[in-house]
C-alpha cells in the first residue's frame, strides 16, 4: 500500500498554525508529521504552502484526533468498518491508537516506540530471523529494523489497521530503502499463516496480540503450540499481556500465558508488562 506523503494535523499543530494566520505572519514553522521533522509552511489569506502543494485552512480541530488531507479538506484519520480505528495523537509525537475506544499501546509514561524498543531489546534481534504475530502500528518491527535484524515476517489481520500504517510516518514502509527488503509485511490472520512458517524457522517471536476478551485464540494452547514449532530450540519470545481485569476479576492473566507456554515447550517468566520465554 502506498504510504501517505502529505501533512499531519492535531489540534495543538492546526491552532498554532491558524493563529499565525490570523497575525499576518508570512510563515509558520513546525512539525506536521507528528514530531518526526520540522518545516516551513507559507501562509497567504486562501490557505497554505506545504512541500510546493497548497491546502486549505482546518476547520475545528478535536482533541486526541490526527488530521490527514484527504484530497478535500482535513479528515480525521479513523475508519469504522466492524470497529471504530483511530490514530490518536501523544505527548511524545509518537502516536497510539484505538479500537472502538479501548487504547491498544501504552503512552502514558514514555513513547510508544520507546515501549516497543524495551520488549524488543528481550529478545536480541540483530542477525535473526523475527517472527511478528500481530503487526499493528509497526513498532516492534520498526524496533527490529533499527536494531539490525536480518528479516521480520509481520502478520496483521485487520485491513483498517494496514491503512493506519500507511498514514503514520513513525509506521515502518516494507518499500522504502531504509527497510532494505527486511521486513515482509502480510495481510493475515496470524493462527491461520502459522501453519504455512516452516517447523524451527525463525530464531525470535514478538507477539502483541488484543487484549484476550477480543482476540482469545491468540491466547490458546493450540496457537502456543504452533509458537513453539516454528521457533528453534533456546529461540525467544516476548508476549505482552498487560493486566486486564485483574483488580476486578481476580484474574492473572500474564500467570496463566505462562503457564500455557510452559505446556508448550518453553521456560516463561514475568517480565516487564507481558511474559519472557524460551524455547527449550
Amino acid at each position: 500500500m502506498t504510504h501517505y506523503t502529505g501533512p499531519l494535523l492535531t489540534r495543538a499543530t492546526g491552532t498554532t498554525l491558524l493563529d499565525a494566520a490570523k497575525r499576518g505572519e508570512p510563515t509558520w514553522q513546525g512539525s506536521l508529521d507528528l514530531g518526526r521533522s520540522t518545516g516551513e509552511a507559507r501562509l497567504d489569506a486562501g490557505g497554505w504552502w506545504w512541500l510546493d502543494r497548497h491546502y486549505l485552512y482546518p476547520g475545528k480541530l478535536r482533541d486526541r484526533t490526527i488530521y490527514w488531507w484527504d484530497g478535500e479538506e482535513f479528515a480525521p484519520v479513523s475508519r469504522f468498518s466492524t470497529s471504530l480505528i483511530k490514530l490518536v495523537p501523544t505527548e511524545w509525537g509518537v502516536p497510539t491508537f484505538e479500537i472502538d475506544g479501548i487504547k491498544m499501546l501504552p503512552s502514558a509514561k514514555e513513547s510508544p516506540l520507546d515501549d516497543a524498543r524495551r520488549k524488543v531489546a528481550l529478545v536480541e534481534p540483530r542477525g535473526k530471523t523475527v517472527l511478528d504475530t500481530c503487526g499493528g502500528l509497526g513498532y516492534f518491527a520498526a524496533c527490529c529494523l533499527e536494531a539490525g535484524v536480518t528479516h521480520v515476517q509481520s502478520f496483521e489481520k485487520n485491513a483498517d489497521v494496514l491503512w493506519l500504517r500507511t498514514i503514520n510516518p513513525w509506521s515502518p514502509d516494507p518499500g522504502a530503502p531504509s527497510s532494505g527488503a527486511r521486513l515482509q509485511l502480510t495481510h493475515a490472520d496470524v493462527t491461520e499463516a502459522i501453519a504455512g512458517i516452516a517447523d524451527a524457522s525463525v530464531d525470535a517471536v514478538l507477539h502483541d496480540p488484543p487484549r484476550f476478551g477480543i482476540a482469545g485464540e491468540l491466547y490458546a494452547q493450540t496457537f502456543y503450540d504452533q509458537l513453539a514449532r516454528v521457533l528453534r530450540r533456546g529461540g525467544r519470545l516476548f508476549h505482552y499481556t498487560g493486566s486486564p481485569n485483574r483488580l476486578t476479576s481476580g484474574r492473572d492473566v500474564p500467570r496463566e500465558v505462562a503457564r500455557r507456554l510452559e505446556r508448550s515447550g518453553f521456560r516463561a517468566e514475568l517480565a516487564l508488562d507481558g511474559v519472557f520465554a524460551t524455547r527449550r
